[in-house]
């Protein structure tokens, strides 16, 4: 069995799961809705880095809360 990979991204935990058909996919529970996934691991910490400032401007462009 194929272990997740815990990483701090952004002041974050991101969690990059291991894709049977290679490759990963990443969430951030504490940003619901952030998804993303790369090829490599390398790709998958650029798209995840990116989903975070994306989500978290989108936050603060509506004037929401940003999770610590």
């Amino acid at each position: 069995m194929v272990k997740k990979i815990k990483e701090e991204v952004l002041r974050y935990d991101a969690f990059f799961e291991p894709c049977d058909e290679g490759g990963f996919t990443v969430t951030v529970p504490k940003l619901p809705g952030v998804v993303t996934e790369g090829n490599t691991f390398e790709e998958a910490m650029d798209n995840v880095k990116d989903a975070i400032n994306g989500y978290l401007t989108l936050l603060q462009e509506d004037k929401f809360a940003i999770a610590q």
